[in-house]
C-alpha cells in the first residue's frame, strides 16, 4: 500500500514569472523626454532674469581688474600698468573718505528707521480695511509714485517747495513766516531725501508683506476673537509673527543696500550749498569716473562700497539664522 502523494512544490522563480506578475515598463530615453525639456516653458520664462543677471551684474564683474591697475582707454585692460592697493590707499587716506562714510552711513541709518517699516505699517493697515473697493482704492494711489522716475519726484518736489512761489512757502508766508530754503539749506538735504524716498517707494514695499499676511490662517484670528482678543492683539500676536520672516528676509536686502543709497536721486537734489552733508559714494564714483576721468580710482571706490555690502549681508544672515530664522541662505 503506498502511502499519500507529497505536495507539489512550485519554484519562487517559476512563480514570479507568471502572467500575474506585475510588468515594469520605462519611458524611452532621449532629450525630449527630459526633465529640462519637458517644463521648457518654465525656463523660457526664466532665461530673460537669467540673460540680465549673466549681461549686466556678473560680466561687468569683470572690469574690476580696474581697481588695480593705471587704466588707460587707450591701452585697454590688458595693455594698462599694474599699480595693485594704490588707488586704495589714497581713498583710505583721504579726508573725503571720512566725509562719504559719515554721509552715506547717516542717510541709510535714517532710510532704515523710517522707509523701512513704513511699509509694514502700511500693510497691516490696509489689512484691517475691510471694504475690499476702499482697500483697492488705497493700494492703487499709494502704487502710483513707484512708477514714477526720479526726476519726476524731485521735479513735483521743487514745485511744492521752492522759494521762488513753492506751495508750501506760499502757505508759511500767508501765515506771517519766512520763507524756508528747503531745498539749498543743508540742515533740510536729509529730511526731504527721505521723505521723497518714502513717497515713492513705500506704497511698492506693502505688496511682499500683504503677501505674505495672505497665508495666514483665518481660524487664528477667530480663534483668538472667541477668547475676547481685539484687533491690536490680534495684529501683534497672530499678523506680525506670521510675517516676521518676510521682514527678517527684507531686513537682511535692506542691509545689504546700507552703502548702495543709489546715483540717481541724490545726483538731483545736490547743488552747491548742500554739497558736504549730500555728497555719498555713487555720487562721488559718477564725479570722479565719468567727470574726471579716474577710472581706476573710481572703480576701487566701487569695488569697496561692494565689499562691505556683501560682508554685511553675511553678518546680518547669520545673526538672523543665530536667532532661529531661516535668512536669505
Amino acid at each position: 500500500m503506498s502511502g499519500p502523494a507529497a505536495p507539489v512544490v512550485t519554484p519562487v522563480t517559476e512563480h514570479l514569472s507568471t502572467s500575474a506578475a506585475p510588468t515594469i515598463t520605462r519611458r524611452g530615453g532621449g532629450w525630449r523626454n527630459s526633465y529640462v525639456w519637458r517644463h521648457r516653458t518654465l525656463y523660457l520664462m526664466v532665461l530673460p532674469g537669467v540673460a540680465y543677471f549673466l549681461i549686466f551684474k556678473y560680466l561687468p564683474m569683470g572690469g574690476l581688474v580696474m581697481a588695480f591697475q593705471n587704466f588707460s582707454p587707450y591701452l585697454g585692460i590688458l595693455g594698462s600698468p599694474w599699480v595693485g592697493f594704490e588707488h586704495f590707499v589714497r581713498f583710505f587716506t583721504t579726508d573725503t573718505f571720512l566725509l562719504l562714510l559719515g554721509n552715506t552711513v547717516t542717510i541709510s541709518l535714517l532710510l532704515l528707521l523710517f522707509a523701512f517699516p513704513i511699509p509694514i505699517v502700511l500693510a497691516l493697515l490696509l489689512n484691517e480695511v475691510r471694504t475690499k473697493v476702499f482697500q483697492r482704492t488705497v493700494q492703487t494711489v499709494i502704487y502710483l509714485p513707484h512708477f514714477m522716475s526720479w526726476v519726476i519726484v524731485v521735479s513735483l518736489f521743487y514745485v511744492l517747495f521752492t522759494t521762488d512761489g513753492g506751495s508750501i512757502n506760499n502757505v508759511i508766508v500767508s501765515l506771517g513766516g519766512e520763507p524756508i530754503a528747503f531745498l539749498t539749506d543743508p540742515a533740510w538735504l536729509r529730511p526731504m531725501y527721505v521723505a521723497q524716498e518714502v513717497w515713492k517707494t513705500a506704497g511698492w514695499g506693502t505688496i511682499v508683506y500683504l503677501a505674505a499676511m495672505t497665508a495666514v490662517d483665518m481660524q487664528l484670528y477667530e480663534a483668538a476673537e472667541i477668547d475676547g482678543a481685539g484687533r491690536w492683539r490680534q495684529t501683534w500676536h497672530i499678523t506680525l509673527p506670521a510675517i516676521r520672516p518676510t521682514i527678517i528676509v527684507m531686513f537682511i536686502l535692506s542691509i545689504g543696500d546700507f552703502l548702495e543709497l543709489g546715483f540717481e536721486h541724490m545726483f538731483l537734489v545736490l547743488n552747491s550749498l548742500n554739497r558736504e552733508v549730500g555728497e555719498i559714494f555713487d555720487t562721488y564714483v559718477y564725479v570722479t569716473g565719468i567727470q574726471n576721468g579716474q577710472m581706476s580710482y573710481a572703480a576701487a571706490v566701487g569695488l569697496f562700497k561692494g565689499l562691505v555690502g556683501l560682508l554685511l549681508v553675511v553678518m546680518a544672515n547669520k545673526m538672523a539664522k543665530r536667532f532661529g530664522e531661516e535668512g536669505v541662505y
